[in-house]
């Protein structure tokens, strides 16, 4: 990799749910999104929650990095969904790794090398 190159992991978030209780953010087992870069991708027709969303996107960007394999970052894959009442999972999946440019995804110039 050159020296203004990073990578990211794609994403998968998908709803999965380890019980019969009824789902109450209006997701269905199989929903899923995809993180590529900056961007979410949805499937065409799909919705998602915004409570539920907001509850997974502080975690998305520490999903995308590498990290240590003993970080629960890396080991732990499933968030619950925001209502207490509801017993949907959101489980995330890092799928193959994307290179990006500093200079593609920020205006701030890199700094000098030390």
């Amino acid at each position: 990799m050159q020296a203004d190159e990073f990578e990211l992991y794609d994403l998968r978030v998908e709803v999965v749910v380890h019980d019969d209780r009824k789902i109450q953010c209006n997701a269905r087992v199989g929903d899923y999104f995809e993180v590529r870069g900056e961007v979410l991708h949805f499937p065409d027709g799909q919705g998602f929650s915004m409570y539920s969303l907001a509850a997974l996107l502080p975690l998305l960007p520490a999903k995308q990095r590498s990290t240590h394999e003993a970080d629960w970052m890396s080991t732990d894959a499933e968030v619950a969904c925001p209502d207490p009442h509801c017993p949907t999972r959101f489980r995330i999946t890092r799928l193959g790794k994307r290179t990006f440019r500093h200079s593609d995804t920020t205006a701030v110039p890199m700094p000098p090398a030390v």
